[in-house]
C-alpha cells in the first residue's frame, strides 16, 4: 500500500536539500524513543527535524496500518459514509490522508495536535491537495477534549503507547462522547500494544459500544499469551528511507493492532484470519478468530471445493465468508 501520490509529493519536496547524516541521526533518535515508548514529557516531535525524520521513516508504514484499518471497519460496515472527522494525535495529518482516500466525500475534519513543528508540517502537505474542510488545533489529548464537537469518526492512531496508562480511561470514555457513529484506534502491533487495544475494547464494551473490527464477536479475547493479537502491511521503502536507516531489504512489515467500534451494530459477523495462511499442495490451513468467540484453526482442501478456494485467496487479517466457517 503506497501513499497517496500528492502526499508522497510533498512529502518529497519538504525532505531536499537536508544533509542525509543529519537527517539519519534524528531517524535513529525518534526510533529509540518509540522504540523505548518513551513517557518523560517531551513530544516525540517537538522538532522540525523530528517531523522530517519521521515522514522519511515512519509515514508510510503508519498511513498503510490506518488504511487497512479503515477498510476493515468499512468492510465491517459497507453502509458508513462518514462526513466529518475527529482524529486525535494527529501528527502530520496521516488519518486525515488516508480517510480522505477511502471516503472522499468526507466533509469536515478537525485535526488535534500538541506539536505547532507537526501542525505546521501538516498544514502544508494538506494545504489545496485535502477538500474538506479541515481545522487544525494544537491541544494535548489527556486536557483539551472539553470543548470539541462530536464527529462521525474519531480517530486515535499510535497514540496511547505515549500516553500515561492512569490517563487511558479517561481519554477512551471522553472519545466515546465524541463518536457520534464510529471509534477507531490504532497502535503498533506489539504485545504491550495488544494490552492497550484490548483494554479500549473491554471499556468500550461496557460502554454499550458494537465492535465492528477486527473481532468478529463482543467475547473476550480467545488468544492467551504468549500468543498476541495483530496484523501486518508490507510497505515499500523509497531510496532515502533506506539511506536513513541504513537498510538493505526495499521493503519492511509494520505491524499493527486496532479496533473499530461503533454505535450501530455491524451488518455481519465474519471470522478473521489471524496469522499468515499455511499454504501446501492442495491445502490451506487459516488460523482464525470465530464469531462464537473461539480461535482456531481451520483446514481447507481441494475437496471443500468453493470454500477452498476462497481460503486461497485470503491473507492475514481478511475476513472469512460466514459459509466458510
Amino acid at each position: 500500500m503506497e501513499l497517496p501520490a500528492q502526499l508522497r509529493q510533498g512529502v518529497e519536496r519538504l525532505l531536499e536539500n537536508i544533509p542525509l547524516a543529519v537527517l539519519k541521526q534524528a531517524a535513529k533518535m525518534l526510533s529509540d524513543r518509540y522504540r523505548a515508548e518513551l513517557r518523560d514529557g517531551r513530544l516525540h516531535m517537538a522538532e522540525d527535524l523530528a517531523v522530517k525524520a519521521y515522514l522519511t521513516t515512519r509515514l508510510p508504514a503508519t498511513y498503510a496500518a490506518i488504511r487497512a484499518s479503515l477498510d476493515a471497519l468499512s468492510d465491517a460496515r459497507p453502509d458508513f459514509q462518514p462526513r466529518s472527522l475527529l482524529d486525535v494525535g494527529a501528527g502530520p495529518g496521516t488519518v486525515l490522508w488516508a480517510t480522505t482516500d477511502q471516503w472522499p466525500d468526507l466533509e469536515q475534519a478537525v485535526l488535534l495536535e500538541a506539536s505547532a513543528a507537526v501542525r505546521k508540517v501538516g498544514e502544508a502537505l494538506a494545504g489545496d491537495a485535502i477538500f474538506a474542510q479541515t481545522s487544525w488545533l494544537a491541544g494535548d489529548v489527556t486536557i483539551d477534549l472539553a470543548g470539541l464537537e462530536p464527529a462521525d469518526l474519531v480517530t486515535c492512531a499510535y497514540v496511547l503507547d505515549e500516553i500515561a496508562p492512569a490517563s487511558l480511561q479517561k481519554l477512551i470514555d471522553r472519545l466515546w462522547q465524541l463518536t457520534a457513529d464510529t471509534l477507531l484506534i490504532v497502535e503498533p502491533g506489539t504485545p504491550a500494544g495488544w494490552q492497550r487495544i484490548l483494554a479500549v475494547r473491554r471499556q468500550l464494551i461496557e460502554a454499550g459500544a458494537h465492535v465492528l473490527a477486527p473481532c468478529p464477536h463482543q467475547a473476550p479475547c480467545p488468544l492467551a499469551q504468549p500468543d498476541w493479537c495483530h496484523f501486518s502491511r508490507r510497505v515499500a521503502r523509497s531510496r532515502l528511507h533506506r539511506l536513513a536507516k541504513d537498510a538493505d531489504v526495499p521493503w519492511e512489515d509494520e505491524k499493527f493492532i486496532y479496533v473499530a467500534a461503533s454505535r450501530d451494530a455491524p451488518t455481519s459477523h465474519q471470522a478473521r484470519v489471524l496469522a499468515p495462511p499455511k499454504s501446501g499442495s492442495g491445502k490451506v490451513l487459516l488460523k482464525l478468530c470465530r464469531e462464537d468467540g473461539t480461535a482456531a484453526e481451520r483446514l481447507f482442501t481441494k475437496r471443500d471445493g468453493a470454500d477452498f478456494k476462497l481460503a486461497r485467496r485470503l491473507g492475514w487479517g481478511d475476513r472469512l465468508d460466514k459459509a466458510a466457517i
